[in-house]
């Protein structure tokens, strides 16, 4: 620990908890446009279909999907695989950018399939790529075939795996389009905006965005967020710019100095966020939302559950099940936090599900 960090002051894990709901617009909804607060957030976690838009209903005032849709119909939020080698929708400003910021971890993913490339030519595969997808939208499986046809002896994954690394695709509409989705097709995110590829933002621009989203936070936070490596000197070339605070365990937070760092008993209300959320995702330490006797149970395997915050932490999962809204707590709620969290479910069903007969009910205490 250094001097600095020794005297820096210590932010708890409560007062971690609210700064960090504050960014990421969930101690309150707020008045922002859909595209305002996806460039907000840098973007949202996509792996499958509807996660975008519940993550915006725990969030937005008045959300409801269709907005979300539009904005992707006409091309101003995109789907496309930038941070930790994820689908995220992004601003269509963002995805010309982000990707490019992350290229080196998306380099670095091709390692573990260089025995499934033996004699491929990257360069030569990404030019066969972009021609294919310019020329129209194809599904993976339309790509594999036609790269088997150049590569016959390569691994047909690992081909697809490095059309996807080496260009920034993006997923074209109806995909990703609420209650209209279709399967997955690719295409360029250049020929998708018609607009060229512009130059990565140097990191030291994404840091400032980076805590005004996800803040107070560790070098090692942002690395895992971004999938990208050696992060300290552009912190250290920002320090004077910034606030410098530790954890309890001593690990060196930094900030923006004049961000919102709420009262650690500012309430929380209950929140339902989409499985895959960034909130959980894009810090080393989760304990700032994940109490350490609930660590790993919001996950089975490599799929994540959808989960509920009750006073700002993670608390239980929930699903849509029989018409239904079923909210599976880890431990035993107050009839005060039952009722808001019945009242929230009702208003995030009415927001997304009107008309469709579901209700709340709570299930069966979840275990490990």
């Amino acid at each position: 620990m250094t001097k600095t960090t020794a005297t820096a002051p210590v932010l708890g894990t409560r007062a971690l908890n609210r700064a960090t709901l504050d960014r990421q617009l969930l101690l309150r909804r707020s008045p922002l446009s859909v595209t305002a607060a996806v460039e907000h957030l840098l973007g949202l976690q996509a792996q499958n279909v509807k996660p975008p838009y519940y993550a915006l209903a725990a969030r937005l005032d008045g959300f409801g999907p269709e907005p979300l849709s539009t904005a992707m119909e006409e091309r101003d939020v995109v789907r496309i695989v930038t941070m930790r080698s994820t689908i995220h929708t992004h601003t269509a400003q963002d995805a010309l950018t982000l990707r490019p910021l992350v290229q080196a971890a998306r380099d670095r993913e091709l390692v573990h399939f260089r025995k499934g490339l033996t004699g491929v030519d990257l360069d030569r595969l990404a030019a066969i790529s972009r021609e294919l997808v310019e020329a129209e939208p194809r599904t993976m499986k339309q790509l594999r075939g036609e790269l088997l046809a150049h590569w016959p002896q390569a691994d047909p994954f690992a081909l697809t795996v490095a059309a996807r690394c080496t260009l920034p695709l993006v997923q074209v509409t109806p995909r990703g389009l609420w209650g209209r989705s279709g399967q997955v097709a690719l295409t360029t995110v250049e020929h998708w905006l018609g607009r060229p590829a512009e130059p990565a933002p140097a990191p030291d621009a994404t840091v400032p965005r980076y805590l005004a989203a996800f803040g107070p936070a560790s070098v090692k936070d942002m690395q895992t967020w971004s999938g990208l490596t050696r992060l300290r000197e552009v912190f250290e070339r920002l320090r004077p710019g910034l606030a410098v605070f530790r954890d309890e365990n001593g690990v060196e937070l930094f900030d923006l100095p004049d961000a919102s760092r709420p009262d650690p008993d500012t309430p929380a209300p209950p929140r339902f966020l989409p499985e895959f959320d960034n909130l959980l995702l894009s810090h080393s330490d989760r304990s700032r939302v994940v109490p350490a006797d609930l660590k790993g149970r919001t996950w089975r395997g490599n799929q994540a559950y959808r989960t509920l915050l009750v006073d700002g932490f993670v608390a239980g999962l929930w699903k849509l099940e029989e018409g239904a809204l079923v909210v599976e707590p880890f431990g035993r709620l107050t009839k005060a936090q039952r009722d808001e969290v019945t009242e929230e479910g009702e208003r995030m069903l009415t927001a997304m599900h009107a008309g469709e007969g579901h209700g709340v009910r709570f299930g069966t205490v979840a275990r490990p």
